[in-house]
């Protein structure tokens, strides 16, 4: 005999609430009977009705049905596919609004987890606020009850593509051609058998590489080509690993590039490297570090998850020797291509894993004057024991979690002997609960 788990009865009756402040992902927190209740579309300050749509032992959740009261950094969101689409948890919050609950997350958690007060705080970096993102992985689903096929991103809290026509977030060169990329694609033999599109948008040109789960037919191929005339992208096809990647049009393509002007560097990049996402933020986040290091002509620098160069380069501008370490041997292997495009000799570049024992790698033996590391989400913990080896007298550091920097940033003070002289956050990602940040720490 088997039995099934009972599924909660949800109170049906709206409740009023005073919201009182914002989850890191947009939402409104309040307290009901001492619980805390997660309320998607409120803002604090706000007076709304809301209905439950979940509770649990520890917490509830639910969905606004009324405002009494806005809140002054009220908007209205850009995107009528709000609330709905999982790409964006911000729009209905003022700009400025939406950089001061991402700074004031930082600060609170570089004092919860990372143990630290007084912080002294950068100006936030900020720039557009749309149009912005030119790197993006947009999923693809034929939907037969349709009769379409759905380019974008997942609805929220759900498996499902939402059904969105354009995304004011991406480079209008793509986000405005949603709804056309999903008509090439339904043309095709294998509507069904595409799942992913790779979006990397350069100063000159548009790539896309398209996911198959099969071999496209001839006709499948001659269609193809044609929507990337008419769109005007470069077409790649992906039909296994990364390796299996290639061009269907143009047969040859020139890799679609980015500038740092303020350094004269031009970097090359493929379609599925790394890249940051917002042009316009990665410049003034390089400009930031360059003057955080206080480069003199004699540093020596050691750049940390260095990826491509990105900002490794810029810094062998200022100073006497960079060495960039990543763990990728393709990055590393762009990072040298764009050495040598830019003309910079000195620098080099090492494949490591950065999570493992550095112990006879020949560039860990030697002593930096300062470093970078800019690491993924799960942050630089590992690497961090082989500081008071390298004895940098600044470090900084470039994060996308700050849950992560504020853990790493308690180890380098209370076990390191470094001080956080200031953090900062860069609006890497508008719109969306992502946040970047930045701090330099000294000796």
């Amino acid at each position: 005999m088997s039995f099934k788990k009972r599924k909660k009865t949800l109170p049906t009756e709206p409740v009023r609430t005073l919201i009182q402040s914002l989850t890191h992902d947009g939402r409104g927190v309040t307290r009901i009977e001492g619980k805390p209740v997660f309320i998607e579309g409120a803002l604090p300050g706000e007076d709304v009705t809301f209905l439950y749509t979940d509770i649990r032992r520890d917490f509830a959740e639910g969905k606004v049905t009324e405002i009494h009261t806005a809140s002054a950094g009220r908007v209205t969101p850009l995107c009528a596919s709000f609330g709905v689409c999982g790409g964006c948890s911000f729009q209905h919050v003022a700009d400025s609004v939406q950089i001061g609950e991402k700074q004031s997350l930082l600060v609170e958690q570089l004092e919860r987890i990372g143990k630290l007060s007084a912080i002294d705080l950068f100006p936030p970096l900020t720039g557009p606020s749309w149009g912005y993102r030119h790197k993006a992985r947009l999923g693809v689903k034929y939907v037969a009850k349709k009769g379409r096929v759905l380019v974008g991103f997942r609805e929220r809290s759900t498996p499902f593509l939402a059904d969105i026509d354009t995304c004011h977030v991406l480079h209008p060169k793509v986000g405005l051609h949603l709804r056309d990329l999903g008509e090439l694609i339904a043309r095709l033999t294998i509507r069904d058998r595409l799942p992913q599109i790779e979006v990397a948008v350069g100063e000159h040109r548009i790539s896309m590489v398209f996911r198959v789960l099969e071999d496209p037919t001839t006709e499948d191929l001659a269609i193809l080509k044609e929507g990337a005339i008419k769109l005007g992208f470069d077409c790649f096809l992906q039909r296994h690993g990364p390796d299996s990647i290639v061009a269907l049009h143009p047969e040859q393509p020139v890799r679609p590039t980015y500038s740092i002007q303020d350094h004269s560097i031009d970097f090359q990049f493929e379609p599925t490297d790394f890249i940051q996402v917002n042009a316009e933020i990665n410049r003034k986040m390089i400009n930031r570090v360059i003057d955080l290091l206080d480069l003199k002509p004699e540093d020596r620098v050691l750049d940390l998850f260095c990826g491509i160069g990105n900002f490794t380069l810029p810094i062998a501008r200022h100073a006497a020797f960079v060495t960039g370490i990543e763990g990728g041997i393709d990055a590393v292997k762009r990072a040298y291509e764009n050495a040598e495009a830019n003309g910079i000799q000195n620098i080099e570049f090492h494949v490591a894993d950065l999570t493992q024992s550095l112990e006879g790698k020949g560039w860990a033996d030697q002593s930096y004057d300062k470093i970078l590391m800019d690491p993924s989400r799960a942050g630089a913990e590992d690497v961090l024991s082989a500081i008071p080896h390298w004895s940098p007298s600044s470090i900084v550091y470039v994060s996308c979690n700050p849950s992560t920097l504020a853990r790493d940033a308690g180890i380098l003070v209370t076990q390191h002997g470094y001080k956080l002289i200031r953090a900062g956050v860069m609006d890497m990602f508008p719109q969306t609960a992502h946040v970047e940040s930045i701090a330099l720490f000294q000796r």
